[in-house]
């Protein structure tokens, strides 16, 4: 099992970022996980650099293979978005993994454009994948759909198509996306293995999984517990809203009170390098091909260093 650092551009600068991912790589980790924003989750955070154009120069500056999440269909439409993965993918051969998301509000409100119900975004999502895969096999595509697409084609295009993973949070969704995704992306959470599962019964069964792990740690318990309230609080807020909400003003709002021990299922909270490695054991365990850690906290080189002493060379 591979594993990976998350790239928060919601919590650092781009170019911080890019100095951390020279640093994951050096401690040991084996695969880079990029965000996809145009705006972080709370005010605290405060940042929210353009993924694509990141992940050309931390893919330059490293060896390691990439993931991805990005939602086509609003803020990106497909042809812009196959271009973009088309040119990362060409410079850097099977070195990127796309994930697909139907997005939330947050990053898409953005357009103007209404922000459909789950069923329409789905369904919205699962046709831009189909054009993507079109474009990105040399076809020329058209589509009169919920996107509209008039005889597009890309011309500096990869000579392997890269994988075009879904990313999923809920066995229902997890299900519907096994029949056309080439993988699955999901975070880590007391529904993991139904999540997996359904995922496999839905078509995907073969197909590689990679899990996200939120966590965070620190030297005590009291820095881990405080961390993980002051920067993702907002784990604990349901789907609902996650996915409605359109400006981190309105997080920042909607989760002021949220304690702790709302955040236990959602982020593992330990300053126990060992209850880490259970959790990527447990991981190991159902099959997964990559999982990446993603620190919640804001001292990644401390996290990064003692991942990549104690905890990394476990799974090695």
């Amino acid at each position: 099992m591979d594993i990976g650092y998350h790239a928060s551009h919601e919590q650092f600068p781009p170019s911080e970022l890019l100095a951390l991912a020279l640093h994951a790589e050096a401690a040991g980790f084996g695969a880079i996980h990029s965000s996809d924003h145009l705006a972080p989750f709370s005010e605290r955070q405060g940042q929210s650099g353009f993924a694509w154009s990141w992940l050309g120069s931390a893919m330059a500056l490293t060896s390691l293979p990439y993931g991805v999440v990005s939602a086509p269909g609003q803020r990106y439409h497909p042809v812009v978005l196959a271009q973009a993965i088309a040119t990362v993918a060409e410079m850097w051969p099977g070195r990127l993994t796309v994930a697909l998301g139907s997005g939330q509000a947050l990053n898409e409100h953005v357009t103007g454009d209404v922000w459909p119900r789950k069923p329409v975004r789905n369904a919205r999502l699962r046709e831009c994948a189909d054009i993507l895969r079109r474009l990105l096999a040399g076809e020329t595509a058209d589509a009169d759909g919920l996107v509209r697409v008039r005889a597009a084609q890309l011309y500096s295009r990869p000579a392997h198509t890269p994988d075009l993973f879904a990313a999923a949070l809920s066995p229902a969704t997890a299900r519907e996306v096994g029949a056309w995704a080439d993988g699955l992306i999901t975070v880590h959470c007391p529904d993991l293995p139904t999540v997996v599962e359904a995922f496999r019964e839905g078509g995907g069964a073969g197909k590689p999984v990679h899990v996200q792990v939120h966590l965070s740690w620190a030297e005590t318990q009291d820095e881990v517990e405080a961390q993980a309230l002051d920067q993702w609080r907002i784990n604990a807020l349901p789907p609902n809203l996650n996915e409605e909400l359109e400006l981190p003003a309105q997080f920042d709002a909607a989760s002021e009170y949220i304690p702790v021990s709302a955040l236990t299922d959602s982020v593992v909270l330990s300053s126990d390098l060992g209850r880490h490695a259970e959790v990527l054991a447990g991981c190991a365990e159902l099959g997964v091909e990559r999982v990446y850690l993603h620190q919640v906290g804001r001292d990644q080189a401390a996290f990064l260093d003692a991942f990549g002493a104690k905890v990394l060379p476990q799974f090695a």
